[in-house]
């Protein structure tokens, strides 16, 4: 009888045992699984974000938008990135009397070519500076509109280290097609170059995802999946996604 009486104490403790553990696990499995999806997401963002830079300039040079991630790489490690490099500016006065910058440009630049016409002057071309000094000391336009060391300079530059300041190099900017956390996963990508407005103007538009699935995929499968039901029950993107192929949103994230 005391023996019965003990398996059974010991058959009710095993159970509570586990009934606790239980418990604990549901408690702490969502909770470690949404710590876990925020830490990733950082990463996510942060590669998202680099894409959309990319896009952009790859718009603003071909006024097209790629969904081919294998082309924008060649672009960024090939293209050459043009800035203009500024020293001086205009004062209020100068913006009163309606001197622009590109009114000033235009005034520099022909004050320019008309002093390398100037042969006896023995200007050289490559010698920026030396030929800036001899114009804003010498040429009546310059000097009447006072741009007395105002310059403007197109220069060409690489363009990984220009978009991002060191972050990248010709090798490792491969990583920004990558979805972090997804063993190699690339981002999806689509394109829409012939939207138009209702005003009938042409808005070239992309879109940029990472589907939970691929960065959320080794995590607890329940939750993955009580998550993406979450988000497709309110309409939103089951993950990650930056712009719009279908509306204009400033190339926006779904988390901004």
């Amino acid at each position: 009888m005391k023996a019965s009486r003990l398996i059974v104490i010991c058959v009710l403790s095993v159970a509570a045992i586990v009934m606790l553990i239980f418990c604990v696990q549901s408690v702490t499995t969502p909770i470690k699984f949404e710590d876990t999806r925020a830490q990733r997401e950082v990463a996510v963002i942060n590669n998202l974000v680099d894409l959309r830079t990319a896009e952009v300039e790859f718009h603003h040079q071909k006024g097209i938008f790629t969904a081919d991630l294998d082309s924008l790489l060649l672009f960024l490690r090939t293209a050459p990135k043009k800035e203009v490099m500024k020293e001086g500016s205009l004062t209020d006065k100068q913006l009163e009397a309606g001197l622009t910058e590109h009114k000033a440009v235009k005034i520099l630049n022909k004050a320019k070519a008309t002093a390398l016409k100037n042969k006896k002057l023995k200007l050289d071309p490559n010698d920026v500076d030396a030929l800036y000094e001899y114009i804003w000391a010498n040429d009546k336009e310059v000097k009447k509109n006072g741009l007395a060391g105002f310059r403007r300079d197109t220069i060409e530059s690489n363009m990984i280290q220009s978009l991002y300041k060191g972050k990248y190099d010709e090798q490792t900017i491969a990583g920004i097609v990558e979805i972090p956390f997804s063993d190699g996963k690339r981002f999806e990508m689509e394109t829409n170059n012939g939207y138009k407005t209702s005003q009938g103007i042409r808005v070239p538009l992309f879109e940029a995802r990472a589907p939970f699935e691929a960065y959320l995929g080794d995590l607890n499968k329940q939750e993955l999946v009580n998550l993406i039901d979450r988000e497709q029950k309110l309409e939103h993107y089951p993950g990650l996604k930056i712009g719009d192929i279908y509306a204009p949103n400033n190339n926006a994230g779904n988390w901004e």
